[in-house]
């Protein structure tokens, strides 16, 4: 999702819950996804998954950003749509994992747990790094307050 404040681009980057994350911030924010499943297209998936990440629905054509793959090998495809949302409402669906490892105990953490707007120099230093060049994409794709068409 991405806003334009005083002509100004910013888009909305989450921060992942659970206490393996707790402490880092800067390359550790992304932008909201998730799976996609079985007999799902991905237009359908961003549009669930940023539901569940946030809380919010999502109204509106999705602009095709293209895909990547994260260091880890994970495919990412990723969507633009101009929104605004209240950053401090949001709510995050949750996931169990034994915390502390090997301890058998589950804890339950949401998967999101905090959501911010940021101008593209910080969300360059927020976002994971293999997500970059979504930024770049977005940049390319979206047009500035004031231009022509």
């Amino acid at each position: 999702m991405y806003r334009y404040v005083e002509s100004r681009l910013e888009v909305l980057l989450v921060h992942p819950g659970g206490p393996y994350w707790r402490r880092k911030d800067e390359g550790a924010w992304s932008i909201p996804k998730g799976e996609v499943d079985a007999g799902e297209d991905a237009v359908s998936a961003a549009r669930r998954e940023f539901t569940e990440e946030t809380g919010v629905g999502l109204a509106g054509p999705l602009e095709p950003l293209g895909e990547i793959r994260q260091r880890g090998g994970k495919r990412v495809v990723a969507f633009a749509i101009e929104g605004d949302l209240e950053v401090e409402s949001i709510k995050s669906n949750t996931l169990e994992i034994e915390w502390p490892p090997k301890s058998g105990k589950m804890q339950t953490f949401p998967e999101i747990d905090r959501a911010g707007w940021f101008d593209l120099p910080a969300a360059h230093a927020k976002i994971l790094e293999g997500q970059r060049p979504f930024l770049d994409r977005l940049a390319e794709v979206v047009r500035p307050i004031g231009s022509k068409a």
